[in-house]
């Protein structure tokens, strides 16, 4: 892409924090806890996920270091296996980060909501409502890289704000609430355990995902091998801390069996412990904290269909660009799917596990690309890029973490896992077809 501007390490930061804090935080608790038989598997699975995160942070920022280009979550497929595996995974990345940004404008707009309880919302009230933070949004990122860049800064302080409330809510008085309250007291055996952790960890995953997806932006940061790992190593460790504290807060306040019913989790501690106004005001801020995830999925998206464009999979309008380097047909198009998305699906649970079972194929195939890296760019070693620890340990836990996921999802819902495999293999198809008719690279 041509251009001069450049994302410092703060402004990536940020991006890496507003890829995963979308909304997830705010709702997949209840979600997790409701799938979990005890509160220790709830805590196990959020535990796990924070490592599992921890790990695939560390290999994706190798990989942003060896392989920096613009669009990387598509040219490392590309580079490593073939263009027909990079177009089927990334389409269907496309797809789910399209369904994953519906979802969470969902979840921000049933938080709005709550601010006129008097008013009987509707599934397509509360999807109206998301397209409207999209269009918004949409505008913004049309104006430059610059202007989104600083609306994402604001926008994530906003909702770390929101957070940090959450925590803090901790220190005040609030009722007391006795957990071993209607919890499982029948034996179970260990695998029902490790079964309920399965499922509990797809919601966690959900909440965990999205910081792959700053290797997509790869020269457009400033000094990359330097500042992709140190953003990626510092929102990480930002995004973990928050969470685990954000749990913590939500299992002392609301209880772990009174979580399991809940939709707004978020609203009900804020309501118990500082009141309905309070609630109200929460609620209205935190519509605003979903604009961050909007906005940095609208920031990244289009790039890989920009990526997919020069290598001549996609057709030659998604290079295109507007006089401020704006891929104005890539992020036109990525915003309309995940309007279509929002009136197909219209609520969270709908989307969950059809997102993160077609998020396993891209994790497991992309984290395994390190490997082969590792041995075409031998002769980076050595040059300053950053190189892990612990290898080949750490990807392989992380592999080994969205492979547990995809088989409890394929066990727990195994049409939505055949319909993943079919969207998969009919992509690949669709590449062979489109390179049959013939659609030459662009030039760069």
């Amino acid at each position: 892409m041509k251009g001069k501007q450049k994302l410092n390490l703060f402004s990536f930061t940020m991006i890496v924090v507003g890829l995963v804090i979308g909304m997830g935080i705010f709702r997949t608790s209840a979600t997790s806890a409701k799938d979990a038989i005890v509160p220790s598997v709830y805590f196990t699975a959020w535990i796990l996920g924070g490592f599992v995160a921890l790990c695939g942070a560390l290999t994706y920022a190798e990989i942003g270091s060896r392989y920096p280009v613009t669009g990387g979550y598509y040219k490392v497929f590309s580079y490593a296996y073939h263009p027909s595996i990079a177009f089927a995974i990334n389409c269907i990345i496309l797809i789910s980060n399209a369904a994953s940004l519906s979802g969470v404008a969902l979840i921000g707009s049933g938080y709005l909501t709550r601010l006129f309880p008097q008013h009987q919302w509707t599934d397509t009230d509360k999807a109206l409502m998301s397209c409207g933070a999209i269009l918004i949004f949409y505008i913004i990122n049309l104006m430059g890289l610059r202007m989104s860049s600083k609306a994402q800064n604001i926008l994530m302080l906003i909702k770390i704000s929101m957070i940090v409330v959450l925590i803090s809510a901790l220190l005040f008085p609030h009722p007391h609430i006795d957990q071993t309250q209607g919890v499982v007291t029948s034996a179970f055996s260990s695998m029902d355990w490790i079964k309920s952790l399965g499922v509990s960890l797809i919601a966690v995953s959900f909440t965990y995902g999205g910081y792959q997806q700053t290797i997509n932006f790869g020269n457009e940061v400033n000094k990359p091998a330097r500042n992709i790992p140190r953003g990626i190593f510092i929102g990480i460790a930002i995004i973990i801390s928050l969470y685990l504290l954000v749990n913590l807060s939500y299992y002392n306040i609301v209880g772990f069996q009174n979580m399991k019913n809940q939709k707004e989790i978020a609203y009900v501690v804020i309501d118990t412990v500082f009141g309905s106004r309070g609630a109200d005001l929460f609620s209205f801020f935190l519509f605003f904290g979903v604009l961050a995830y909007v906005n940095a999925l609208l920031l990244s998206n289009p790039r890989v269909m920009y990526a997919m464009s020069t290598e001549g999979t996609l057709p030659k309008a998604f290079s295109k660009q507007n006089e401020k380097n704006v891929l104005t047909v890539s992020l036109t198009v990525f915003s309309a799917m995940c309007i279509v998305i929002l009136f197909f699906a219209q609520t969270f649970d709908q989307i969950l596990n059809f997102t993160i079972f077609l998020d396993c194929f891209g994790m497991v195939a992309s984290s395994a690309t390190i490997f082969i890296l590792r041995k075409r760019t031998k002769e980076l070693d050595g040059t300053g890029i950053y190189k892990m620890k612990l290898f080949p340990l750490l990807p392989l836990i992380f592999i080994a973490a969205y492979l547990f996921v995809g088989t409890s999802i394929a066990i727990q819902t195994p049409g939505t896992a055949l319909i993943g495999v079919a969207v998969l293999a009919a992509f690949m198809v669709i590449y062979f077809a489109v390179k049959k008719i013939g659609n030459s690279p662009v030039k760069q």
